[in-house]
């Protein structure tokens, strides 16, 4: 197999708007019989999982294979996806794209297609427990790196106002949830890289709140001795309307000074919030800075007017025309690789940038 298509990273991926069109200029992937795949996206009501059913439509056509997608209403709905996954499995499809939900709850399932001999090919999350020859192949940003950018970004806009302080400072993040990879993973990689940053200019971090946050980044440090506090906030429900409610409580405190939405949902829900409270903007002297994830056309508007700081993007669009590609290359006989993807830091000067804008879908 050509290994330049699974090396292929958003900075070199065509995004086209044309449907029936190839993602990639140096390979056109073509199906060798009539294939049928089932692709499970984890909210069929989300605008980002939209925009990758988009992509699958598209390179279905182009490449020539029958591409059923299909979701539960919210990524919450853990049971439901089950029961979706299983029930493709059940259809004896020639493979089966999924973004898991829940990376435990899906194992026994992984298992069922590996015994039926149904090729799996995970896309947005990984599943890091999975059955050992169960997954072909996990298409996915970087998130943990994607989670840091957002850091990086961020602390290099309030560094200023963390050196003036007079007192403790806090920020806050918002997720969705703590038990899908992609989540988890860049909710860990911006704590980390905060706390990095900030040790490496002679701050203490301490890091609060939800416990499987607190638990597993790099150090939870001591909130009574802290210069910094990373409040870590995770809703009941993913909704953001239960993502807006965590979002008040940390805005609403008097040394917030920055805050992190680790998703689209996330993200709209620190919005929200701030329609009652008004602290957010682009001037650390004057208001609270905050960080998105994804894109969608309330993001987009934030970020473009200056109450949301930036957002780092990924592109679902081209994560399932990829997932189409490799389920069709394996079907095909061909061996395949995992492909690892990039997030991209956007701010209202670069989003119209050629390279940014084909990856903020509304």
């Amino acid at each position: 197999m050509n290994k330049k298509l699974l090396a292929t990273v958003l900075g070199v991926t065509m995004v086209v708007s044309a449907m029936g069109c190839t993602a990639f200029a140096d390979e056109v992937v073509t199906a060798d019989g009539e294939y049928t795949f089932e692709i499970i996206v984890k909210s069929y009501q989300s605008s980002y999982w939209q925009a990758a059913v988009t992509g699958i439509n598209s390179e279905a056509e182009a490449v020539g294979v029958t591409a059923n997608s299909n979701g539960p209403n919210s990524e919450s709905d853990i049971a439901d996806q089950v029961q979706m996954l299983e029930d493709a499995i059940s259809k004896n499809p020639d493979g089966i794209g999924l973004a898991a939900c829940d990376q435990e709850a899906v194992l026994d399932a992984l298992q069922e297609a590996m015994d039926a001999g149904i090729p799996v090919v995970l896309f947005d999350s990984g599943v890091p427990d999975a059955p050992e020859g169960s997954v072909y192949s996990t298409i996915a940003t970087d998130n943990y790196g994607a989670g840091a950018t957002a850091a990086e970004n961020l602390y290099a806009a309030l560094a200023d106002k963390i050196a003036a302080a007079d007192g403790v400072v806090r920020i806050g993040e918002v997720n969705q949830e703590s038990t899908s990879e992609s989540i988890t993973s860049r909710g860990l990689g911006f704590i980390d890289k905060f706390i990095e940053l900030a040790t490496a200019d002679g701050y203490t971090v301490a890091v609060t709140g939800n416990e499987y946050y607190v638990d597993n980044c790099a150090d939870a440090g001591d909130e009574s001795t802290a210069n910094i506090i990373i409040e870590v906030a995770v809703p009941a429900q993913t909704t953001v309307e239960l993502c807006a409610t965590e979002a008040s409580n940390i805005l609403n405190k008097e040394d917030t000074i920055g805050i992190f939405g680790s998703n689209q949902v996330a993200a709209e829900g620190i919005l929200t919030a701030n329609d009652n409270l008004g602290v957010l903007g682009s001037d650390p002297e004057t208001s609270i800075l905050a960080a998105g994830f994804d894109a969608g056309s309330v993001i987009k508007a934030a970020v473009a007017d200056g109450t949301m700081y930036g957002a780092v993007t990924q592109s679902p669009l081209a994560m399932g025309i990829t997932t189409v590609d490799v389920l069709t290359q394996i079907a095909n006989g061909e061996e395949v690789e995992d492909v690892s993807t990039d997030g991209y830091w956007y701010n209202a000067d670069n989003m119209d940038a050629d390279d940014i804008a084909p990856n903020l879908y509304d």
